[in-house]
């Protein structure tokens, strides 16, 4: 019972094993792919992951602190960092801690702790934990909208695409222009006799260039007010990329940073280029052919649905997680408000968050374990503050689109804020010489 079990051996996995086994928590790993990496292992069954797809933040905003990327490339590619996530699970003495090819089937309580099920190559296994941290990733189930009509070409999600060969020749249309979609459509334009893009909002576009920088290794200091900040990085936008709407995108109907930016501007490049176009929202399908909302209509062989994901931890019951709406509302998206013995890692999405912003997460729940284990005054003060006092804005001024994809968007400065001043809260003791505890 004084052993902990950590679902998914992805970037948010590994920060809960380093985080946890670093304070001597006893920790067992769960994961359903051959090795670790999660998405980021073209190879893992669950991956999303395209043969084209790279970082859209820089290596430096993104690495972990205590572990830099030996690659001195501003974007690496997937390849670059599977490597860099098995060297930081062998560095650190992660690899052993998982079950590998083991998919968890089951979370029920029990005794005041939890029945895990699993299935892999020992068979059918149930064990007991004093807890359970889900880090299966929220880039894995994908969200497939419903349409009037049926389309009788290719119908395929984004997560099923992995090379521009699938596209050869063929008439393409992807509905919806998030990341994603625009790293497709870029790589589509090489391969499929035509492409287009249907869309029914606009958007923002951030360049990874901006004065011979990433971008967003710029505004590094003191973070900006969010009005302010706004202001200031539109403009020097709108001196970079001009409007996206002279390309036939809608006007976006939200300010910068009120959803996530597009980070590709190539698109823009190939719009200019005729390459491509801008279609409005899908009407209805008939046959092979598309009618859009505007009354015009063309016949495609493939259509991509690039139209996210949803959240999805399908082996314990909603109602543990307090679900509310599109996601599970947790304390920082970590904690339930009933201490129930589960915890979720890396349900947060923020530009610039990165994975030390999941180590972060990772650090505060092992103090608040920690706690659990040699000071319960400390852990049920911790407790106490969750359940009666108004939970921190993780906002930072910035209103985001009222989106089920946003339900767990928050700024990567409040958020982060609000996570050290947690973690100052559940601190261990002071004294430098104090025996370190070992938990399991």
């Amino acid at each position: 019972m004084d052993r902990y079990a950590v679902i998914g051996a992805g970037p948010s996995g590994l920060a809960a094993a380093r985080a946890l086994t670093r304070r001597g928590i006893a920790v067992d790993g769960y994961e359903a792919s051959h090795g670790v990496g999660g998405l980021w292992d073209i190879t893992n069954p669950r991956s999303t992951m395209y043969e084209s797809a790279h970082l859209i933040s820089s290596r430096t905003t993104t690495e972990f602190a205590e572990f830099p990327m030996r690659s001195s490339v501003d974007y690496p590619g997937h390849r670059v960092l599977l490597d860099y996530f098995r060297d930081y699970a062998d560095t650190f003495g992660l690899t052993d801690l998982f079950r590998f090819d083991t998919r968890v089937t089951r979370l029920e309580p029990c005794d005041g702790g939890w029945d895990l099920a699993s299935t892999g190559p020992e068979g059918r296994q149930t064990r007991r934990y004093a807890g359970v941290v889900l880090a299966n990733g929220t880039l894995a189930e994908p969200r497939m909208p419903s349409f009037v009509g049926k389309f009788s070409g290719e119908l395929l999600h984004t997560s099923a695409y992995t090379s521009p060969a699938q596209l050869d020749g063929r008439r393409v249309l992807i509905i919806g222009a998030g990341n994603s979609g625009c790293d497709i459509a870029v790589d589509a334009v090489h391969r499929a006799a035509s492409v287009d893009m249907s869309v029914r909002r606009g958007y923002h576009f951030v360049p990874r260039y901006l004065f011979g920088r990433p971008s967003d290794t710029l505004n590094q200091g003191r973070p900006l007010p969010a009005r302010i900040k706004q202001a200031v990085d539109s403009r020097v936008l709108r001196a970079f990329t001009g409007d996206p709407v002279r390309f036939g995108f809608p006007p976006p109907d939200h300010r910068l940073y009120e959803s996530h930016p597009i980070v590709n501007t190539l698109i823009l490049h190939h719009l200019g280029q005729g390459d491509l176009r801008i279609r409005p929202d899908v009407d209805r399908f008939d046959g092979q052919t598309v009618r859009f909302r505007d009354g015009t209509a063309d016949d495609y062989d493939t259509v991509l649905l690039a139209t996210g994901y949803t959240l999805d931890y399908p082996f314990v019951d909603r109602e543990h997680l307090h679900w509310q709406g599109a996601a599970p509302r947790l304390f920082l998206h970590i904690f339930p408000a009933s201490f129930n013995g589960l915890f979720v890692m890396g349900m947060i999405e923020a530009s610039g968050i990165g994975w030390q912003g999941r180590y972060e997460q990772a650090e505060l729940l092992a103090a608040y374990l920690e706690a659990v284990a040699i000071d319960p005054a400390r852990a049920e003060r911790f407790r106490s503050r969750v359940t009666g006092a108004p939970w921190p804005d993780l906002t930072g001024g910035y209103r985001y689109l009222a989106l089920d994809r946003m339900a767990h968007y928050v700024n990567k400065d409040a958020y982060r804020r609000a996570l050290r001043d947690e973690q100052r809260d559940l601190a261990a003791p002071a004294h430098a010489d104090a025996p370190r505890h070992t938990i399991g």
